[in-house]
């Protein structure tokens, strides 16, 4: 068999290359600019390696923080430069602050603009080759689809949503109902299961997904030549790990009954090492989470007193770890007798939140206080959203293995939480089980951090809800 001609990166092999050569592009400019002309406040030599080892370290936290390694966004240019502008500012303004690590303010101050205007042109003009050359078309990943056409839509739209880079060329039907071209968003090509050797080779595809499972669809002829391209070394892979891989959710909705097979706990929950560092992190961020809270107690009295004219607390029974229900503490946001009708969701215009609240709710101020439910143990800062018993119970009907979430303690931020948008559907509840399912499937103390992180980057974009 001939074998496809096209290349093309994995997620993780382009998240890879953006680091590596974003520290590479800065370090690279910033030893020429020290070569041709008058600059020795930052200098790449064996007498100052940690220097360069505290720029790429900064630059790396908070390229992270400002989602210049978020795929969608890193293929767009016109997103990357705001982006990019605020990864040097910050890093810059760091370094500048930690002199004990790094380079002390020479005397000609103009050398600190030198070292700003030198990371960003080396930023811009790298992720200006990226976007031009590895994110084109050229190397995306040709993708072949074995599914039943009715499922096609949901299946291209979860994909190409998550990875820009990931094309499917087209699909080989194994359903019996015909759907009109018309209903296909995307432009891809219909395929006959005859000869799928001749197809790879004619559209170089590099990977065949098979989404329909054994049982339907997928006759004797189909999986032979499955089997013969598999011998032959061609990439094939089940949709529901290619789904994880890209989305970073699990796909509870294609487990079917089988999903203790599918979905295997992650080891990290019942590491005690694990669990142990993971406590440790938990008290450390709450301290800092209520001492910072202490420090904008004012601004958040005043805007109390104006803004929101009622108590500044209020507490909510919520469903933690193994269905426990406990107290949650919370600044109130919405007026008093909010649900003087019954127990409701908050909607993205609801008129039940105060001008105050909706402040406190897009900067995620009014959940400080539930770093005091961490430091008692009813949550963790990081984990599943802990929901209230009502909505638990009516979720639990609709959403198959809703209530696995309940295995960890819930927390004050989480993979949901700020991966998925506000929203109060079943479909917007079953995408957030999908990521929380994915944390307890994955989670480690890496993982934990990865949140933190973007976590930051949900308050300073001015995310929350």
């Amino acid at each position: 068999m001939a074998q496809a001609s096209n290349i093309h990166f994995e997620i993780s092999e382009r998240k890879v290359l953006l680091r590596v050569f974003d520290i590479a592009s800065v370090l690279s400019l910033l030893y020429a600019v020290g070569l041709i002309f008058d600059f020795d406040y930052f200098k790449i030599n064996s007498e100052h390696w940690v220097w360069s080892i505290v720029l790429a370290v900064y630059l790396s936290i908070f390229a992270t923080i400002f989602e210049l390694y978020n795929l969608p966004k890193a293929s767009k240019f016109e997103v990357m430069v705001q982006n990019i502008i605020l990864t040097s500012s910050v890093t810059v303004l760091f370094y500048l602050l930690t002199p004990f690590f790094t380079p002390t303010l020479p005397e000609n101050r103009l050398q600190i603009v030198y070292f700003y205007i030198a990371m960003n042109l080396a930023l811009f003009s790298w992720r200006y080759a990226y976007i031009a050359l590895i994110a084109a078309p050229r190397f995306n990943k040709r993708v072949l689809l074995i599914c039943n056409v009715a499922d096609i839509q949901n299946i291209l739209f979860s994909l190409h949503r998550s990875d820009p880079n990931y094309k499917v060329i087209g699909y080989i039907n194994t359903g019996a109902r015909e759907v009109p071209e018309t209903e296909l968003t995307e432009d891809v090509l219909e395929f006959s299961a005859e000869n799928v050797e001749a197809t790879i080779t004619d559209h170089a595809i590099s990977e065949i997904v098979v989404a329909s499972p054994q049982s339907q669809g997928i006759t004797v002829s189909l999986s032979n030549q499955l089997i013969n391209l598999l011998e032959k070394g061609c990439a094939i892979r089940e949709y529901t790990q290619v789904y994880e891989e890209i989305t970073q959710r699990v796909p509870v909705q294609h487990v079917d009954k089988d999903f203790y097979r599918y979905f295997p706990f992650s080891r990290s929950n019942q590491n005690k090492l694990y669990l142990f560092f993971h406590r440790i992190l938990d008290l450390v961020l709450s301290v800092v989470g209520l001492a910072f809270g202490i420090l904008i107690s004012p601004i958040i009295l005043i805007g109390n007193l104006f803004g929101n004219r009622g108590p500044l607390f209020y507490t909510q029974t919520r469903v933690g770890r193994n269905g426990k229900h406990f107290k949650i503490y919370k600044l109130r946001t919405m007026v008093v007798d909010a649900e003087k009708q019954g127990a409701q969701y908050a909607t993205l215009k609801d008129t039940r939140i105060t001008k105050f609240g909706r402040f406190l709710r897009r900067s995620r101020f009014d959940e400080i206080p539930q770093f005091i439910n961490v430091i008692k143990g009813d949550m963790s800062v990081i984990g599943p959203r802990p929901e209230r018993p009502v909505f638990v119970a009516k979720l639990a009907e609709e959403i198959p293995f809703y209530e696995v979430r309940h295995v960890v303690k819930p927390g004050v931020t989480g993979w949901a939480q700020v991966n998925a948008k506000y929203g109060v559907s079943a479909e917007d509840a079953l995408e957030k089980l999908q990521l929380d399912l994915y944390y307890i499937k994955k989670r480690s103390l890496f993982l934990d951090i990865s949140i933190v992180i973007k976590t930051l980057s949900t308050i300073i974009f001015f995310r929350g809800q």
